[in-house]
């Protein structure tokens, strides 16, 4: 498979596991009624290293909208890497081509590391939408492949964000954007049906009044000729007719004969026309497979974003919101009633108000997780907007629901690699399980010590102050003896024959704490 290259990859394609383990921390004044919804205040590659011990494997259906990098954006490269090629970068805008030579390298330094979090957050049956234009739409295609592989691609779906041209575009008005798809893994991926309308529904009625009900017709031709499939047929008028030259019909003479007497087959009302096979709409399937042409008549443009959201916050402007409908469309496409949607660049939070939306619709119990860098645009746009969508604005009646304000807190580890003495014992304990099993902790399994049980070997935490966690014989023979342990404490006074007896591995705090 081809690689793309550029400049400071080396330094990004693990960066990842270099970022920081960071807190969440929750702001009740900011938060609105007791919900699992989530928006962060943050950057988006701390914030989603944050979640992964709280939702590793549990986002149904991803959607992002990052920086486009057209050069007029003025976005800001700020990971903390450390390497010389990126460190002349941080805190720098990206400018124009013509002022910033690096700009696309930036991007995909920015990306790269994003996607592979994005990724891990992912169930295996997920999917990721992301928006793009033609500045770095090929080049984001070449490190999905990379992070995401070829196979897992679904479609590059092209949606009409406008429909007046740009007169004074250089060569060619833009009046489309790319929505990128893939799977985790697409083996398990099943994207949802769309709803039938009352347009779709025009194409089916039932001319002939046939007791099966309405029906559209397809061609009874197909285009690659076989032998055995072209034969003359005679129309109930008399006229007879063969298929078109290399062309056959599809189906064989004796099939033909039994949809014939099945009244499957329809030749016009006068019995004179070319005939043509009858698709009942009992017989389809429950929706309509989505296309990947998105046009603004189905979900939306430009000019309803921005004026959906000038009603929400009239004196809040933003630039280049997307519209409801749209993402309306993708989280019907790729999330069930009871999934969970993450917007990592959430900017003015419509993908919130789609989820709230559609919740109320169909009495779906979706969750958002949004994470905004800006803090007042977060404050005063993101949850705002939620926030008024949820209790109503102007003349709309608020559709209920809420969420949970959190900031990126303190990090687990301080600068000496020691535990930071404000973690607490849920916290730190959701990390070490994390670490452990890869999986989610349930809190509200927790008894005392032991985390839970993973793989029949059972997880213990002391953590209950300094000079307290000390592993010794009266703790651990209050312990099953037969069961397997892994236990985490500051000191452990016991030998290792003793520790073997009880089936007992010591790991030590904070040595033996692996960052992820």
């Amino acid at each position: 498979m081809p690689i793309l290259n550029w400049i400071g990859k080396d330094a990004v394609v693990n960066h990842d596991k270099d970022v920081p383990f960071r807190l969440l921390k929750k702001n009740k004044s900011k938060s609105v009624g007791d919900s699992e919804n989530l928006i962060i205040e943050g950057d988006n590659l701390e914030a989603l290293k944050a979640l992964l011990p709280h939702y590793q494997n549990k986002i149904k259906c991803i959607y992002i909208d990052p920086p486009y990098n057209t050069g007029n954006e003025k976005w800001v490269y700020n990971d903390n890497v450390n390497s010389p090629k990126i460190k002349k970068w941080l805190g720098k805008v990206v400018g124009k081509p013509d002022e910033d030579l690096t700009r696309h390298d930036k991007w995909l330094c920015m990306m790269y590391p994003r996607l592979k979090l994005l990724k891990q957050l992912l169930k295996n049956n997920g999917v990721i939408f992301i928006s793009i234009d033609d500045s770095e739409q090929h080049n984001l295609r070449q490190i999905m492949d990379e992070v995401f592989e070829p196979e897992n691609f679904v479609a590059n779906i092209i949606w009409q964000k406008k429909h007046t041209s740009s007169n004074d575009a250089k060569f060619v008005s833009d009046n489309h954007d790319f929505i990128i798809t893939y799977a985790k893994k697409i083996e398990y991926l099943e994207l949802n049906l769309l709803k039938r309308t009352e347009k779709n529904l025009k194409i089916y009625s039932n001319p002939d009044n046939d007791p099966r009900g309405i029906w559209t017709s397809s061609p009874l031709q197909v285009k690659t000729p076989n032998d055995e499939y072209i034969y003359e047929i005679t129309v109930p008028s008399g006229r007879k007719i063969n298929p078109p030259k290399g062309r056959s019909w599809a189906f064989k003479k004796q099939r033909y004969l039994e949809l014939v007497k099945d009244n499957q087959i329809y030749f016009g009302e006068k019995g004179n026309n070319v005939p043509r096979f009858k698709r009942f709409l009992v017989n389809v399937r429950s929706g309509i497979i989505p296309k990947t042409m998105w046009l603004r008549d189905e979900v939306g443009d430009n000019q309803e974003a921005v004026t959906g959201l000038k009603r929400i916050l009239p004196t809040e402007p933003f630039p280049s919101p997307k519209p409801v409908r749209l993402l309306d469309q993708i989280i019907k496409i790729g999330s069930n009633k009871n999934d969970i949607i993450l917007d990592s660049f959430a900017g003015s939070g419509t993908t919130a108000q789609a989820v709230l939306e559609l919740n109320k619709e169909d009495g779906g119990n979706r969750k958002f997780i949004l994470v905004e860098l800006e803090p007042e645009i977060c404050k005063n746009v993101t949850s705002e907007r939620v926030k008024k969508v949820i209790k109503g604005y102007e003349d709309v009646s608020g559709i209920g629901g809420g969420f949970q304000y959190a900031v990126l807190d303190k990090k687990l580890f301080n600068a000496d690699g020691q535990i930071n003495p404000e973690c607490t014992f849920e916290e730190l304990a959701s990390y070490l399980y994390f670490t452990e099993t890869k999986t989610i902790l349930d809190i509200k399994k927790i008894n005392k010590t032991l985390l839970d049980t993973h793989n029949e070997t059972q997880i213990h935490l002391m953590f209950e102050g300094v000079g307290k966690n000390n592993l010794d014989r009266k703790f651990l023979t209050a312990l099953d003896k037969n069961k397997d342990k892994i236990i985490y404490a500051d000191k452990c006074t016991l030998d290792d024959l003793t520790l073997e007896k009880y089936k007992t591995v010591f790991k030590q705090i904070p040595y033996e704490v692996k960052e992820f």
